[in-house]
């Protein structure tokens, strides 16, 4: 008995020896290779839920160690899998499905110096602007989508034609009213107008909404009443498939959001500067966070009545946004490849305001995004006209040291009357208030 156990140990030994060759193709467990890794560079693994590492095994699997590099390590075990590794606080890092639209920070860097490598002056730069403003709208499928809404010519131009508007909310130093835009048969643009009640032209301020609570919530309703009271007119919308439009059309994740919601800034800014006799067309912005702040690098590309661009909490060279409506269209593909400090230069050398915060992946703007788009607006001699606040203490969100950078912003490019500040005298309405006649 006792030289058979000897015989099975012996044998067992021997299986394990030979698992590890060529025959075999040094095969083992990614669940042993991942903890070896973490005894080896003293790490700890968290596995997202949709990562399942239950019963896979890794061929090569010890080769693809790099003794001298944990990241080239972790690249060469999770490309295997189409996985991708992120550093967490700490030693922690955390393993997740590959993101098509999320890069790591090293790799922005390479981006914007393979960017700035084909611009060395202003003529150079604007070659390459032109293009990218063709193919992105191209990409995009802009135009196709204009053309299939419900449109009429009024005086040589095409005009949306059904829109509905509310009866107008008298508010303490400014109004708000609902709007309604029929854009195809069935699908409609839902937004609401806060206008200052001060006589004369004002600044026209599109604001693309993120993806947080509805448009409904209270900071965004501080927000662009504030900005009405000190002399703008603000106009939101819903995203796709979220408040009144989530009743047409369902899911919001899709490419179609992402053409929806530029064409709505598209179509709202056209239907303002149009409509409204007291919109000032030399004073044109944009303003949005998060998911609102691709859609306001979007709108400041397409549309160049646009004068100033404030992306708030969104800008990054190695993230293009997580969600279909911010890159479910191709637009990242134009001119041989692309990203968002790039895309949102277009406006250059006009004004624009970058925020930014130590909590999310905008952590990297003062060292990186931001020093190439001084390049940029360098080429212009306009330095001047490109800011960024960065709030390092601060995570992803419009709290009120984002809403004061925009407000101070928009009171120096707009000259907005900075005396009529005052948060506490928006009247926040009910969500059922903020919505359109339509039903």
């Amino acid at each position: 008995m006792k030289k058979l156990l000897c015989l099975l140990m012996l044998t067992a030994t021997t299986t394990v020896g030979m698992s590890q060759k060529y025959e075999t193709r040094f095969e083992r467990s990614v669940t042993d290779l991942m903890n070896d890794v973490s005894k080896r560079f003293g790490v700890k693994f968290k596995f997202d839920k949709n990562v399942d590492t239950v019963g896979k095994k890794m061929p090569y699997a010890d080769f693809r160690v790099r003794p001298y590099s944990l990241e080239m390590t972790l690249d060469n075990i999770c490309k295997y899998y189409d996985w991708n590794w992120w550093k967490q606080s700490g030693n922690t890092y955390k393993i997740k499905l590959y993101e098509y639209p999320r890069r790591h920070e090293a790799e922005g860097k390479m981006m914007l110096d393979w960017l700035s490598s084909l611009y060395n002056n202003k003529e150079q730069w604007e070659a390459r602007r032109d293009t990218l403003r063709r193919e992105v709208r191209q990409r995009l499928e802009l135009d196709k989508f204009l053309d299939s809404c419900n449109r009429k010519m009024v005086n040589g131009q095409w005009s949306m034609a059904n829109v509905q508007l509310s009866k107008i909310r008298k508010h303490d130093g400014y109004t708000t009213q609902n709007i309604c835009i029929e854009l195809t048969p069935g699908q409609h643009l839902f937004g609401t107008i806060y206008a200052s009640l001060k006589k004369g032209k004002h600044a026209l301020i599109v604001c693309p909404d993120g993806h947080w609570p509805y448009r409904y919530r209270k900071d965004e309703q501080q927000r662009l009443g504030t900005l009405a009271r000190m002399g703008a007119v603000c106009v939101d919308f819903d995203l796709y498939g979220w408040g009144e439009s989530e009743k047409e059309v369902g899911d919001h994740h899709s490419s179609r959001a992402h053409v929806y919601q530029a064409a709505c800034g598209y179509i709202l800014l056209d239907w303002m500067l149009k409509n409204r006799k007291d919109i000032d067309t030399e004073r044109v912005g944009v303003m949005g966070g998060s998911g609102g702040g691709t859609h306001t690098v979007l709108l400041s590309l397409l549309d160049e009545r646009v004068t100033a661009s404030a992306p708030v909490v969104h800008l990054a060279s190695h993230f293009d946004g997580g969600c279909p409506c911010e890159s479910g269209m191709p637009v990242q593909l134009s001119a041989g490849g692309t990203c968002e400090p790039e895309l949102a230069a277009v406006v250059a050398p006009k004004p624009m305001l970058v925020v930014s915060d130590g909590g999310d992946w905008t952590s990297s703007v003062p060292t990186l995004e931001f020093p190439y788009l001084q390049r940029i607006y360098g080429f212009y001699g306009a330095l001047d006209k490109v800011r960024n606040v960065h709030l390092p203490n601060e995570r992803h969100d419009f709290r009120e040291n984002k809403r004061k950078a925009v407000y101070d912003f928009f009171i120096d490019v707009f000259g907005l009357d900075r005396s009529m500040l005052d948060e506490s005298k928006i009247e926040i309405e009910p969500e059922e208030t903020l919505k359109s006649l339509y039903k």
